[in-house]
């Protein structure tokens, strides 16, 4: 059976919305180069079909949309030395199809439902209604295993209230429903047990008038029927003024400071602080350098810049070895190449930042 189903629900005024859905279930939905391969051609179909209105991207099962990029095969191939053009191969395919969502001429629904994490956070970032449910779980993680948050994340982490991107870029802590409305990461609330309902809504309304406001009062009042399943708990808006506060450095070496130096009894504080001065150094660095580089930058330059990164981090030992310890040897103790963010000496930082190629090969998007 195929990595991605396709499916075509017809509309009663004559019209089709082009279902895609990702079907790896028991790898959580994680973003293959083939799913890629296969979505990309049918979304540029989809664009010049006059016949296809919207777009639904789902995944299968209820657990996961998709819990992040195919990192495994990347270790594989970079541990192998058999395939060395893949990492360019692969995160040039997955930021085309990010860029195309962001893009698309036409309505793209989001179903967000369950984990959603790294290049899922990337599929849907870029979709024109993204729909989160009461068991959606979003994060950037990246930090935990030698990289960056990708897949756009320079783009719409920059974009998020005061310095809280900066501090989830860091920290890969959770985003749940309602913090994922209040940061910007979502459009709106609609119960997990909901989605046929939506299709048949869809399939049931009027496409002859604006696409953009059919899609809206379908899912308006799919939010309005959901609002007993809606979750209050919003953390990151609770903590918003200590993740100001936290943040409010002059350097990484004093915010890596005052995260080290937390005393309090708060589970969601002692759990950043757990995951800060557990992550790779390196990545600290990385992702404090990217998000500053990249915050005035046209999403086409973010993800451009984000190619140059994500590859040289592919030549470097720190990548491999965070996979290794988190989801091939699963031990969960990485040995980083370098033991705190003040051994990392700016030269090596800097050398990540330095194209590969004489041409970006996503100069052309």
């Amino acid at each position: 059976m195929s990595v991605v189903q396709f499916h075509e629900y017809p509309t009663q005024d004559g019209y089709k919305l082009l279902e895609i859905s990702l079907n790896a279930e028991k790898s959580l939905n994680a973003l293959t180069l083939e799913m890629i391969q296969l979505i990309e051609p049918r979304l540029d179909q989809a664009a010049k079909d006059d016949c296809i209105k919207a777009v639904l991207l789902t995944s299968v099962g209820e657990k996961a949309f998709c819990a992040g990029g195919d990192v495994v095969s990347l270790y594989r191939s970079i541990t192998s030395g058999d395939n060395p053009s893949f990492p360019t191969e692969y995160f040039t395919h997955e930021y085309r199809l990010d860029y195309r969502i962001h893009t698309f001429p036409k309505p793209i629904i989001c179903w967000g439902s369950g984990i959603v994490m790294g290049g899922g956070m990337g599929l849907m970032n870029g979709c024109s209604h993204r729909i989160v449910t009461e068991t959606s779980h979003m994060a950037m993680p990246e930090v935990t295993i030698g990289l960056f948050p990708d897949v756009g994340g320079s783009f719409f982490l920059n974009r998020m209230p005061g310095r809280t991107g900066l501090f989830l870029g860091l920290t890969g802590n959770p985003i749940f429903a309602a913090d994922a409305l209040f940061l910007g990461l979502a459009d709106r609330f609609i119960e997990s047990t909901r989605y046929t309902e939506m299709v048949t809504g869809l399939q049931s309304a009027d496409w002859n008038s604006d696409s953009i406001q059919t899609v809206n009062q379908t899912l308006r009042q799919l939010e309005q029927q959901s609002q007993a399943a809606f979750r209050q708990e919003s953390p990151i808006q609770d903590h918003y003024d200590f993740i100001q506060s936290v943040t409010d450095q002059d350097d990484l070496t004093q915010l890596m400071h005052a995260m080290a130096n937390i005393e309090s009894d708060d589970p969601w504080i002692q759990r950043s602080h757990k995951a800060i001065t557990h992550g790779s150094p390196l990545s600290v660095h990385l992702i404090a350098e990217q998000l500053k580089r990249t915050r005035h930058l046209s999403l086409k330059e973010v993800f451009m810049s984000e190619l140059v990164l994500a590859v040289q981090c592919c030549q470097h030992p720190e990548f491999p070895e965070g996979v290794r310890a988190l989801l091939v040897d699963k031990d969960r103790s990485p040995n980083w190449m370098f033991k705190s963010v003040d051994a990392v000496e700016s030269a090596v930082v800097e050398a990540f930042f330095e194209s590969p190629w004489p041409v970006n090969p996503l100069a052309d998007i």
